[in-house]
């Protein structure tokens, strides 16, 4: 199949199908990319753009979908244009000029030539919607600042900060039109829970009578004494632990020199599965098949809140400990109570509210003492319950790609 050009459009009108630059630095090896990966295929499939990906590293960007081939400057995947963002991005011709709309992800910086570009097509009468898409966060001045504009000062050019959020005066988040429908089918279905065990475990079905826990998360010095808690559980716990920072350090709790694929151990009542890095369809059945989700960044953060279970974030950590405002913001929400007309909203007793807070303070390092994973445990019965009415509540907003798309339609208009 032959890859579009990028050369202007005759007039300003939006045309049949938007060509859209989206720009990536893999910042924190999997997060922002995954953000981005989602995002690019969505707005191809549900939105019908034609989305160029520009990504700084390909070999990370090769965890999430194994066919890329980072040796590659250009390739096709899932419909999608990935080009690789070598640090010469060259003179600017109909194989890279700037599209229609230019997505700057999470803070990186487009090519100065293709800024040029941008005013080039301006002069012309048909600049480019540029879009600088934000972090995701839950704090408070987030609403006042989603869709403010800032103007190139010798250009001319206009940028629009696009921010990610949970509330209707923020860009949403992304979630797919199908997601729910799969999510929902799986849990429903025995045969294709039997089946993910077997394709990704080689085990003939899920464990019986046990707590399933995944593990994924960044070096943590509470990781010890979490999975000494685990051991002298009362319930068995199975914790499934995808290869990636912590892994390392959950092998050496073991006595072991790493946890590989296909890897197990066990002590007291706790057993430890060893995954491959799971491709991103594959992360999410992750989620879907178990009862309690460790996740970290903002990619496997959003899934977890999809997968409708109970959930820790373990949040990328900032200097002068920034990220606590970050996780508290979240949290206020999160343990917040749910609009009555949600479906399976309650109110949270105080007991599980202060459980789960405690927990990601703690698992976060607000404080050297241990999280309390009995009084987690205790909770996790009304979060499950929590975690499904919360995720109802957000898809009643519309997702990150489709108010992307409405956004740049209403530009053109």
């Amino acid at each position: 199949m032959s890859l579009p050009t990028a050369s202007p459009p005759a007039s300003s009108a939006l045309p049949l199908v938007p060509r859209c630059d989206l720009f990536c630095t893999v910042v924190d090896n999997f997060g922002d990319i995954g953000v981005c990966w989602r995002l690019a295929r969505q707005l191809v499939r549900e939105h019908g753009w034609s989305v160029r990906l520009w990504v700084d590293d390909l070999a990370s960007f090769r965890h999430l979908r194994p066919d890329i081939d980072p040796s590659l400057a250009r390739q096709r995947c899932d419909g999608v244009d990935v080009r690789r963002w070598d640090a010469d991005f060259g003179p600017i011709t109909d194989n890279n000029a700037p599209g229609d709309i230019v997505i700057e992800a999470f803070a990186c910086h487009i090519p100065e030539v293709c800024v040029q570009a941008m005013h080039a097509r301006k002069k012309a009468g048909n600049a480019p919607v540029w879009i600088n898409l934000e972090y995701l966060s839950a704090e408070d001045w987030v609403d006042g600042s989603h869709l403010q504009k800032s103007l190139h000062p010798q250009l001319g050019l206009l940028k629009t900060f696009f921010f990610p959020g949970f509330t209707e005066r923020t860009g949403g988040l992304v979630r797919e039109r199908e997601l729910f429908s799969r999510r929902d089918a799986f849990l429903a279905s025995t045969e294709l829970r039997d089946a993910w065990w077997q394709r990704t475990l080689g085990l003939p079905a899920a464990p019986k009578d046990a707590l399933v826990i995944s593990l994924f998360a960044y070096e943590n010095a509470a990781l010890s004494a979490l999975l000494t808690q685990w051991a002298d559980s009362e319930t068995p716990i199975v914790c499934l632990v995808p290869q990636g920072r912590i892994a390392p350090a959950v092998g050496a709790w073991f006595g072991r020199d790493v946890l590989a694929p296909g890897d197990a151990a066990s002590r007291g009542a706790l057993t430890v599965h060893g995954l491959p890095f799971l491709p991103q369809a594959e992360f999410d059945a992750l989620l879907w098949a178990c009862d309690l989700n460790f996740v970290r960044g903002e990619d496997s953060f959003v899934r977890a809140q999809w997968a409708a279970k109970p959930f820790v974030w373990h949040i990328y950590p900032q200097s002068e400990n920034a990220h606590h405002g970050k996780l508290d913001a979240f949290l206020d929400r999160y343990l917040a109570d749910l609009p009555e007309n949600t479906p399976d909203a309650a109110p949270l007793s105080r007991g599980t509210r202060e459980a789960l807070r405690t927990f990601w303070h703690l698992w976060n390092g607000y404080a050297s003492t241990p999280p309390d994973w009995p009084a987690l445990a205790a909770a996790l019965p009304e979060l499950n319950r929590h975690a499904r009415a919360w995720a109802n509540a957000q898809a009643a907003q519309p997702d990150l790609a489709r108010q992307l798309a409405s956004f740049v339609e209403i530009q053109v208009k």
